[in-house]
């Protein structure tokens, strides 16, 4: 299954243990072995590949065991303005966001009395 943003968490999150436990049989590997490796409960594991919420430090410790850590990397490539960025802000790196700014006009301003 494709992996997208019109799917519920609870469906990329069993998607993910599927491909999880897809990887480890491919290296012919037990969740016990797994688990050991990564320093985690077997059960941790078997909730993982069972598609259920887990602890992101359990999830990066199992895909270093399955050698997953560079698809971390290619997914999140490290964050860097581009040469027009830093030329536009003299070199400083942004700090934060600008947030969205309102499109519509503003309504009118609330009073008590509805007559007015």
């Amino acid at each position: 299954m494709k992996i997208s943003r019109l799917l519920a968490d609870e469906a990329i999150l069993t998607e993910l243990g599927e491909r999880i436990a897809r990887r480890r049989l491919d290296l012919e590997l037990t969740q016990a072995a797994v688990a050991e490796q990564a320093g985690i409960a077997k059960r941790t594991l078997e909730r993982v590949e069972a598609g259920h919420s887990a602890q992101l430090s359990s999830l990066i410790r199992i895909l270093r065991v399955l050698d997953g850590l560079p698809g971390l990397d290619r997914m999140l490539p490290e964050a860097r303005p581009s040469p027009m960025e830093l030329l536009k802000r003299k070199g400083r790196v942004r700090q934060r966001a600008p947030g969205r700014r309102a499109s519509h006009p503003p309504e009118k301003p609330w009073s008590w009395d509805d007559n007015s």
